[in-house]
């Protein structure tokens, strides 16, 4: 899953892909239609690759945390956000457990879970990246262990 070139832009709902940088800000496409406008510098553009959620020892980036919620969910949709708030509290506390509750928002859990439901509607909830090293890994181990044979 590849973060990189996802934005949230404050003031507007939903999720969107960069797809072109001009001399007066970026053009995006929003994930849900596709439909495609400018974004200017005045806008509040966060890039969801540099997001990460507080906890009581470290942060913990956004992609684990989808990752998280993906294995804890079995890989089904998440509640609705429009879900009670001990609800959605609740259910991040069973997906991140030291998540730190001074920090960490109510409206933020929102967020999360709204964007993980566009990345599931959308098949875009893929973590082959870090199985593909273990499995890379695994496999030097074992060519070490049949050469000290």
């Amino acid at each position: 899953m590849d973060l990189s070139e996802i934005l949230a832009i404050s003031g507007k709902p939903g999720l969107y892909r960069m797809v072109a940088q001009n001399k007066g800000g970026l053009i995006v496409e929003a994930i849900e239609d596709d439909k495609r406008f400018p974004v200017y510098s005045t806008h509040q553009i966060s890039a969801l690759e540099e997001i990460s959620i507080y906890t009581y020892e470290e942060d913990v980036p956004l992609k684990e945390v989808f990752e998280k919620m993906f294995n804890v969910l079995e890989g089904k949709v998440a509640m609705s956000p429009k879900s009670n708030k001990n609800d959605m509290m609740a259910f991040f506390e069973t997906v991140l457990p030291d998540f730190n509750q001074e920090q960490v928002y109510a409206s933020d859990v929102k967020k999360i879970i709204q964007w993980y439901n566009i990345f599931h509607k959308h098949g875009m909830l893929s973590f082959d990246d870090k199985e593909d090293e273990v499995v890379e890994t695994k496999d030097e181990d074992d060519k070490k262990e049949s050469t000290d044979e």
